[in-house]
């Protein structure tokens, strides 16, 4: 399906630790990914200030580097390129010791939104746990609304566990949340992996689904295998086996205010700049007017 107006659409920087390892490499990838049609970029704090070594452990060990941009200018670099900023990444913990500094750095790069990842060793198989969960978002989120800004959480795969028979951990999301004060940024890659249907998932959402996370699921052969059973992972859009037309719609129903591309690893040629590249071509085939 076409949509009848420019949707904008960003990729998140956490696919670009390996391409902004210095000035020069920024500056490049940055052209290259507004000139493949990208309007903007969705930054992580842990990647726009030098990164602790638990952080950068974390995601060499998950495939996605973290790199050095850390020590570059970001909101210069991206006022450069002409790339706008769709919202800054955060982590809960750091939100509520210091909310001001998140909202003026928000601010700063020129977003009116914050959004938190899946919580670090959190038990989301624990009701209790996931209720309290869903009380700091509401009271972060309040915070941040008194500051012009707005909330979004971020799923995984983990808040598809079962709390208790019929019941699972986003449901609790859902419905603890106050509407007012905490929305959804929804990964319809991780819910799939999860094995749920994504596009059911959208329909609960519905309006509260701000920014839709995209990113298809296959898989890619480096070599023979002994049995023919390859590994899912992340793939171009297009490439892979997921109703990526059937979400896109669903988004498009639900009023999402941007696309957000964010692949894991699988890169064509182990590069993600020509990764990010090539599903561009599928956005630009639904997304353009």
């Amino acid at each position: 399906m076409k949509n009848t107006k420019h949707l904008p659409r960003a990729v998140q920087q956490i696919m670009l630790g390996t391409a902004t390892g210095n000035e020069a490499a920024a500056r490049s990838t940055l052209q290259r990914i507004k000139a493949a049609g990208y309007d903007g970029l969705e930054l992580n704090r842990f990647m726009v200030h030098p990164a602790s070594l638990m952080i950068r452990m974390m995601t060499k060990a998950a495939g996605m580097p973290t790199g050095k941009g850390g020590r570059l200018d970001w909101k210069g670099l991206t006022q450069e390129s002409g790339l706008s900023v769709v919202s800054l990444h955060t982590d809960l913990g750091s939100l509520e010791r210091e909310a001001d500094a998140v909202a003026r750095e928000a601010k700063d790069f020129g977003t009116d939104t914050v959004v938190i990842t899946g919580m670090y060793r959190f038990d989301y198989g624990n009701e209790q746990a996931v209720r309290e969960l869903a009380k700091r978002l509401n009271k972060a989120g309040e915070t941040l609304e008194k500051s012009g800004l707005s909330l979004l959480y971020h799923n995984h795969n983990v808040e598809l566990t079962q709390v208790k028979p019929g019941l699972r951990a986003y449901d609790i999301l859902l419905g603890d949340t106050d509407p007012a004060y905490v929305n959804f940024e929804f990964d319809s890659y991780w819910f799939t992996d999860g094995g749920a249907d994504a596009k059911a998932w959208m329909g609960k959402i519905g309006s509260r689904m701000k920014l839709w996370h995209v990113t298809d699921r296959g898989c890619r052969s480096n070599g023979p295998a002994v049995t023919p059973i390859l590994k899912a992972d992340s793939v171009e859009l297009g490439d892979g086996n997921m109703d990526l037309d059937g979400l896109l719609a669903a988004a498009l129903e639900n009023g999402i205010r941007a696309v957000v591309l964010e692949s894991h690893k699988n890169w064509i040629g182990n590069d993600p700049v020509r990764s990010l590249e090539k599903s561009a071509q599928w956005l630009k085939g639904r997304l353009d007017p």
